[in-house]
């Protein structure tokens, strides 16, 4: 599983301890999302190519270094919103596309209903899905932006389930995903146990 990175840290942890509880109400889910989608990014964003360049201090020169390629994060709707300031916040310069899927409840297959993408030749894309159940919604978006020319994709999640993680490892080998947590599975109704329920309606504060 080289190309899963488990978030290792006491702060992650805690936090996504909290986005568990089911005493957690929105207000606090939406604080330590961000908190959360901030260690999250910043592991994601290794994935960005960066060349050396020297930078001229008070004192003299100094190696530095700068990223090189474009930035686009595409949060998958509704959930990935609650990833995406994060992002944008620790690279400002990112273009921001959208990707709308909801779920067949019976079939559980995704069903698209919009999809914008800013240009991504040769960018770095992160596909922002909170929830990595069956993989189907970020399968779908991986599929529209790798058609589009990017040149990295890495699926950021907070909770995976194996059976995504299998279903993204077959259909895009060469896509990483970055994640908090990797839980039993999923129930009878594909959703992650023991996961932390409907990451949309908690971070919404809607039922």
């Amino acid at each position: 599983m080289d190309r899963v990175t488990v978030l290792d840290h006491p702060l992650g942890a805690t936090l996504l301890s909290r986005l568990r509880s089911a005493d957690t109400e929105a207000e606090v889910f939406r604080a330590s999302t961000r908190r959360l989608g901030a260690l999250l990014a910043m592991e994601a964003l290794r994935a960005v190519p960066a060349r050396p360049r020297s930078v001229r201090t008070p004192l003299g020169e100094a190696p530095g270094t700068e990223l090189e390629g474009g930035i686009v994060a595409v949060p998958v709707l509704r959930a990935g919103l609650g990833l995406l300031e994060p992002v944008t916040t620790l690279a400002p310069e990112a273009d921001v596309g959208v990707v709308g899927v909801r779920r067949d409840e019976e079939q559980l297959v995704p069903l698209p209903y919009v999809a914008q993408l800013p240009p991504l030749v040769d960018a770095t894309v992160l596909v922002l899905e909170p929830m990595l159940a069956t993989g189907g919604s970020a399968s779908h978006a991986l599929r529209l932006c790798a058609d589009a020319g990017a040149a990295r994709l890495v699926v950021v999640s907070v909770v995976a389930a194996p059976e995504g993680i299998a279903r993204l490892g077959e259909q895009h080998p060469d896509a990483r995903v970055v994640v908090a947590g990797l839980d039993e599975g999923l129930d009878d109704n594909g959703f992650i146990v023991p996961g932390l329920g409907d990451f949309g309606d908690r971070l919404l504060g809607t039922t």
